[in-house]
């Protein structure tokens, strides 16, 4: 019985240790996820502006600029996978990788070779366990982005689109993120960067009416200037998004296991308390048992 005390006794530490750090990290978490959503607030009005300068001139003008014309034949398409370099989050990761493989494999059955690049150490770490090959990796930058990682991402690619599929480029460009909907809610979604498609708008925009435009140069240097702008902002929103997805993420996951260590605390307290009952219900037996066997020896 001493034994089996000892047992519980060492498993209700462990557990009482271990929701110390998941409550630190439920914490820490809460905190770094008001600073993510502030910086995807401040956000939000540069990339609608962006959106409603490139709508406008795509929309008003005769050009056919390269990066808003589909072409004829896609051979290869970039798939943009955002995870993050940290676990403890949930499904946050493998969801993500998971919608990332299914919009690949929807790739292949329409004829196109998916080409991946990957952002986070998760990423990295699953495709080069299962030796999938990636265009290019971005790590150590996904806790709090910086926009400079943006716009190395959006350089790549776009150099990537102007090469085309022919030359070893890719034909299209799409992004594979967590987007931070509640505390307790991230969607896996998918968007289609290149060929443009302008999809952030709400009731407002739609219903506005665009001036008629006079271009100062043309209309093809000001959607030269205007969409590498873009794809940038797009990209820096897709990760601030996966940043505050993953601290959500990261809390609910450690409030769970705080839970999860409470009820494991109370189950082996109840056993610790049966335990020393039984003990102390069998040292009785036998005082009492040693009792009678001295009485009845008289």
């Amino acid at each position: 019985m001493g034994a089996q005390l000892r047992v519980y006794k060492q498993k209700i530490t462990s557990a009482q240790t271990t929701k110390k750090i998941t409550k630190a990290m439920e914490l820490i978490a809460a905190s770094r996820i008001q600073k993510a959503m502030t910086r995807v607030r401040a956000s939000s009005p540069f990339a609608r502006a962006v959106t409603r300068a490139v709508s406008a001139v795509a929309t008003h003008s005769n050009t056919d600029h390269p990066l808003t014309h589909e072409r004829e034949t896609i051979l290869r398409s970039a798939v943009v996978i955002f995870t993050s370099d940290r676990g403890l989050a949930g499904a946050f990761n493998s969801q993500i990788l998971r919608e990332g493989l299914q919009l690949a494999e929807l790739l292949r059955s329409q004829g196109k070779e998916p080409v991946f690049y990957l952002v986070g150490r998760k990423a990295v770490g699953y495709f080069q366990f299962r030796r999938i090959a990636s265009a290019a990796e971005w790590t150590g930058d996904t806790d709090t982005p910086h926009f400079s990682t943006a716009e190395e991402i959006a350089a790549v690619l776009l150099d990537s689109y102007d090469r085309g599929g022919a030359d070893g480029g890719v034909d299209e460009i799409n992004l594979v993120y967590n987007r931070f909907v509640s505390m307790m809610t991230q969607s896996p979604e998918t968007v289609r960067l290149l060929p443009l498609e302008v999809v952030e708008s709400d009731e407002q925009e739609t219903a506005q009416v665009y001036p008629l435009y006079e271009f100062e140069p043309e209309a093809e240097t000001v959607l030269d200037a205007l969409l590498p702008v873009y794809i940038q902002s797009r990209v820096f929103n897709a990760l601030l998004q996966s940043s505050a997805a993953k601290h959500a993420a990261t809390q609910k996951a450690m409030k769970s296991a705080s839970d999860n260590a409470d009820k494991l605390i109370t189950d082996y307290t109840r056993l610790r308390n049966n335990a020393r009952q039984a003990e102390i219900t069998q040292q009785i037996a036998e005082i009492v048992g040693g009792a009678d066997a001295l009485a009845s020896g008289k």
